[in-house]
């Protein structure tokens, strides 16, 4: 059993200030995988009075410094890839084999290898006109990260924070802390200075409200869902500190008229049952032509068919349990309420799996005739549940598609690229494929509407740590004169 009852802070492994433990559960076996403990406000005015001294030195270190931190942070993380691979199966229960080993641990380490890139060429002074616009590190952040993609959720908010020269204090989801711990030994072994990095566990009412509140934070960066989200924006309001928020998504998936069905169904269905449907960018709503609607059903069910639901220690097992056992009754409830309001059941429903006795197992369940009033349309699930819905018009799936309080992300497949990007180009989110196309890590992360503020991943994530400052009079030949006061 795994034990992680201490915080790292200041350089250095401490003991709580009040100790309050909490047994992690294994999702797969229902037995407690490790024990971590809960901090409390004093833990968090701890880490930041640490990282507020680090802050004095580590902005001030040169771009060559900062790179050469990245890439011993690089070269240890590639050592213990293994090690973050199995933490994050025992914690939130994916697929060693066919998620956490190829997706899930590589996925943090593909972010610190961009902001190696971003930092490398990155414009940190330029002269506009007779002014010097100067980019600088935000100061403290205070970093709030979710269960479902633990080292990706650290790493594209670490990195770019390390990178631009920013301190920080880290609370990962209680949920899935493993990881987080692991991460922090990586960057303790790879010389990050004292203070620069601080990780501090508690759930999201006691540390994470601390950090967002906290007079000492300058910038809270938050990865969750929405309702958390808005709390977040609340309570550092108060101090109107930066904010950055990725929030939740009901991301639709557009099947045009003349796309290739079994490619177009097939991607979408193992899309949405990936990482046990708990991504936030899920397709998970695959709206079809009405005509094709059967053929639709029946290439979904059939694919759906081959999904192995699993031990996540099993090679062959393709999807996991979800992460928890409120997750997995959340999941349910939502899934009996599709049936109540007269969704179609095509495969999977209620209960678990056959065969599994125990673990928060979830069948992958893909419901048809769904409108987009209905609640499984409407809110995000977060677990291996589709819904298909008919469209009898281009027009009205574009209008369906954009008919959500989200607007993280949208796939469109079409007969042509071109005619997947036309419709693409309606649709309100942050994030488009275009005929399965799949993420860049060099590119931008985030949402429009309610799922979210601002922007993760490449430059644009970088640039969310820093503040622009103009230096007026840079250039020694402007002249002095009397500065005409805006408004």
């Amino acid at each position: 059993m795994r034990d992680y009852r201490k915080f790292y802070i200041d350089g250095q492994w401490v003991e709580p200030a009040a100790p309050k433990s909490l047994d992690v559960i294994n999702p797969a076996t229902e037995a407690v995988a490790g024990v971590i403990s809960l901090g409390s406000r004093a833990d968090v005015d701890r880490a930041v009075a640490a990282a507020r001294r680090a802050f004095e030195t580590y902005s001030r270190t040169t771009r060559e410094e900062r790179m050469a931190l990245l890439e011993r942070i690089i070269e240890v993380y590639k050592r213990r890839m293994d090690d973050m691979a199995q933490v994050i199966s025992e914690e939130m229960g994916a697929p060693i084999a066919t998620v956490a080993k190829p997706l899930q641990a590589p996925s943090g380490l593909g972010h610190f290898m961009v902001a190696l890139g971003v930092l490398k060429d990155f414009e940190f002074e330029k002269m506009q006109g007779t002014t010097k616009i100067v980019r600088e590190p935000v100061g403290v952040c205070g970093l709030i990260t979710p269960w479902n993609w633990p080292a990706n959720q650290i790493a594209c908010k670490v990195a770019p924070a390390l990178a631009a020269g920013c301190t920080m204090v880290l609370k990962p989801s209680e949920i899935a802390p493993f990881s987080a711990h692991v991460f922090a030994e990586i960057l303790h072994e790879a010389g990050v200075p004292a203070g620069v990095f601080n990780l501090v566990d508690g759930d999201g009412p006691t540390v994470g409200a601390a950090l967002a509140s906290h007079p000492g934070i300058d910038m809270v960066s938050f990865t969750g869902s929405t309702r958390a989200g808005i709390l977040v924006d609340k309570a550092a309001a108060e101090t109107v500190k930066k904010v950055a928020l990725e929030l939740g998504g009901k991301s639709p998936n557009i099947i045009l008229d003349g796309a290739p069905l079994e490619q177009a169904v097939g991607h979408g269905v193992l899309v949405m049952m990936n990482n046990t449907g708990q991504s936030c960018n899920a397709p998970s709503r695959m709206l079809v032509p009405r005509k094709s609607l059967a053929q639709v059903e029946a290439i979904a069910a059939a694919v759906a068919a081959t999904v192995v639901v699993g031990d996540p220690a099993d090679a062959a097992t393709g999807m996991g349990p979800q992460s928890s056992e409120l997750q997995w009754r959340r999941v349910q409830g939502l899934i009996e309420k599709g049936i109540a309001e007269g969704a179609r059941l095509v495969c999977g429903g209620l209960g678990r799996p056959q065969g599994a006795t125990r673990g928060f197992y979830t069948k992958p369940t893909i419901f048809s005739d769904v409108t987009n009033d209905m609640t499984i349309a409407r809110e995000e699930i977060f677990g291996p549940v589709l819904c298909i819905l008919p469209y009898d018009t281009e027009e009205e799936a574009i209008r369906i598609a954009n008919d959500t309080p989200y607007g993280l992300s949208a796939y469109v497949f079409g007969d042509t690229h071109e005619h997947a990007a036309q419709v693409g180009s309606r649709i309100r989110a942050g994030n488009v494929h275009l005929n399965g196309a799949s993420l860049d890590v060099c590119g931008s992360f985030g949402g429009y509407k309610q799922s979210g503020l601002g922007r993760e991943w490449g430059a644009f994530g970088f640039e969310e740590f820093l503040e622009v400052k103009s230096v007026f009079g840079a250039d020694a030949k402007a002249k002095a004169g009397i500065a005409e006061l805006p408004g």
